[in-house]
């Protein structure tokens, strides 16, 4: 009965949360709307909710909104799919030599306090201004997130456990795959939510600088030609973009989460 209640207690909770956060919503875009129409707030500098909506019914009908927000999502999407399998890889192989751990992780330490979106002039002239160029962008910015997480996930394994298990004649990649991938998954599994913000910032700054599609590409435009609604389209689009991005995200975690604990 207590286990119930508590349940209960959640699912009511979690709804009153989700009609807090929707009526916030509303009376922000309200309170945008009403301060612009009545002169508080410069509709030429900060548009208005109705507008913005007109703005981009127009890029949707007559321009290339959607492509370009197809653009920038599958760029991010990959970025961030092929920087965290690569990174998830190369910190769970820290486990196998403790002196290649050794030699490598200063140098991934220092790999990862460089602004790496200070290499995307480079990497777009390396690899041009299509779509190739803005996946490896994303793909910088993930790749060295996981692989430190990875590696703490490594360090965090008990290695007591480890030696009982080879007393007991086990192998070594009998206690990688049984103990060590799901001691560290947690540890990957938490940096899922900071990646996808990561990738979607390399994807955009690598279609600011250049690009032939893209949201990015699309507010960058708008600026060069003062259109200040367009460049609100794009701000919004990013951030409906970034929102079900990080809820996928969260929905993924906890999939894996489950799958983990199963697994342990």
């Amino acid at each position: 009965m207590i286990i119930e209640d508590e349940e209960l207690e959640l699912k009511k909770i979690k709804r009153k949360t989700l009609i807090g956060q929707v009526t916030l919503g509303i009376l922000i875009v309200a309170l945008w709307e009403i301060l612009t129409r009545i002169g508080v707030m410069d509709s030429y500098y900060w548009s208005s909710p109705q507008i913005i909506l007109q703005t981009s019914w127009v890029a949707i009908t007559e321009g290339t909104l959607l492509t370009d927000m197809a653009f920038t999502s599958g760029a991010t999407i990959l970025g961030f799919i092929l920087g965290t399998v690569t990174g998830a890889i190369l910190g769970l192989s820290f486990w196998w030599s403790k002196l290649y751990s050794s030699i490598s992780e200063p140098y991934l330490v220092a790999f990862n306090s460089i602004p790496k979106l200070a290499l995307a002039p480079v990497i777009v002239i390396l690899l041009g201004i299509g779509f190739s160029s803005k996946v490896i962008l994303a793909f910088l910015m993930v790749v060295i997130v996981t692989a430190l997480a990875a590696h703490s996930g490594v360090k965090a394994v008990d290695p007591d456990l480890e030696k009982m298990l080879f007393s007991l004649g086990a192998k070594r990649h009998q206690v990688f795959t049984k103990v060590v991938i799901p001691s560290s998954m947690p540890w990957i599994i938490s940096s899922l939510k900071i990646n996808i913000a990561l990738a979607l910032a390399g994807t955009i700054v690598g279609e600011f600088i250049a690009s032939r599609q893209g949201v990015g590409r699309m507010i960058s435009y708008a600026g060069q030609i003062m259109d200040i609604d367009l460049v609100w389209v794009g701000v919004v689009v990013l951030s409906l973009l970034s929102i079900v991005m990080y809820l996928a995200t969260v929905y993924l975690e906890k999939l894996l989460l489950k799958g983990a604990s199963r697994k342990i």
